[in-house]
Protein backbone atom coordinates (compact mmCIF):
# COMPACT_ATOMS: atom_id res chain seq x y z
CA UNK A 1 0.00 0.00 0.00
CA UNK A 2 1.42 3.39 -0.96
CA UNK A 3 2.09 6.17 1.52
CA UNK A 4 -0.75 8.21 0.00
CA UNK A 5 -3.15 5.29 0.48
CA UNK A 6 -2.04 4.88 4.07
CA UNK A 7 -2.44 8.59 4.81
CA UNK A 8 -5.94 8.55 3.31
CA UNK A 9 -6.93 6.37 6.29
CA UNK A 10 -6.27 9.32 8.61
CA UNK A 11 -9.34 11.49 9.04
CA UNK A 12 -10.10 14.62 11.01
CA UNK A 13 -13.66 15.50 11.95
CA UNK A 14 -14.60 18.06 14.60
CA UNK A 15 -17.37 15.72 15.77
CA UNK A 16 -14.98 12.82 16.38
CA UNK A 17 -12.36 13.05 19.14
CA UNK A 18 -12.46 16.86 19.04
CA UNK A 19 -10.98 16.93 15.54
CA UNK A 20 -7.84 14.97 16.39
CA UNK A 21 -6.42 12.82 13.60
CA UNK A 22 -8.13 9.43 13.80
CA UNK A 23 -8.21 6.20 11.85
CA UNK A 24 -10.95 5.93 9.17
CA UNK A 25 -13.44 8.09 11.04
CA UNK A 26 -13.36 5.72 14.00
CA UNK A 27 -12.69 6.88 17.53
CA UNK A 28 -9.09 5.70 17.48
CA UNK A 29 -6.82 8.76 17.66
CA UNK A 30 -3.47 8.41 15.91
CA UNK A 31 -1.62 9.57 19.05
CA UNK A 32 -3.19 6.75 21.08
CA UNK A 33 -2.24 4.11 18.52
CA UNK A 34 1.32 5.42 18.48
CA UNK A 35 1.44 5.17 22.27
CA UNK A 36 0.27 1.56 22.08
CA UNK A 37 2.86 0.75 19.41
CA UNK A 38 5.66 2.42 21.35
CA UNK A 39 4.67 0.63 24.56
CA UNK A 40 4.48 -3.02 25.45
CA UNK A 41 1.76 -4.04 22.99
CA UNK A 42 2.67 -5.77 19.75
CA UNK A 43 0.80 -5.24 16.50
CA UNK A 44 -0.95 -8.64 16.78
CA UNK A 45 -2.03 -7.83 20.35
CA UNK A 46 -3.46 -4.47 19.31
CA UNK A 47 -5.34 -6.00 16.39
CA UNK A 48 -6.70 -8.77 18.63
CA UNK A 49 -7.89 -6.30 21.27
CA UNK A 50 -9.42 -3.85 18.77
CA UNK A 51 -11.06 -5.85 15.96
CA UNK A 52 -12.19 -2.66 14.16
CA UNK A 53 -8.55 -1.97 13.33
CA UNK A 54 -6.55 -3.39 10.43
CA UNK A 55 -2.80 -3.78 10.09
CA UNK A 56 -2.82 -0.99 7.49
CA UNK A 57 -4.35 1.33 10.10
CA UNK A 58 -1.31 0.89 12.33
CA UNK A 59 1.01 1.51 9.39
CA UNK A 60 -1.06 4.62 8.59
CA UNK A 61 -0.51 5.96 12.11
CA UNK A 62 3.24 5.45 11.71
CA UNK A 63 3.22 7.07 8.26
CA UNK A 64 1.34 10.06 9.70
CA UNK A 65 3.90 10.41 12.51
CA UNK A 66 6.72 10.22 9.97
CA UNK A 67 5.09 12.97 7.93
CA UNK A 68 4.79 15.16 11.03
CA UNK A 69 8.44 14.60 11.92
CA UNK A 70 9.43 16.26 8.65
CA UNK A 71 8.37 19.67 9.97
CA UNK A 72 11.25 22.05 9.26
CA UNK A 73 11.19 24.05 12.49
CA UNK A 74 9.79 23.60 15.93
CA UNK A 75 9.20 26.51 18.25
CA UNK A 76 10.22 25.84 21.87
CA UNK A 77 7.43 26.05 24.41
CA UNK A 78 8.12 27.94 27.63
CA UNK A 79 8.06 25.69 30.68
Amino acid sequence: MSNAQLLSRITMDAAICHGKPCIRGLRYPVEWLLELLSGDMTEPQILADYPDLEAADLRAAIAYAARLSRIKSIEPVAA
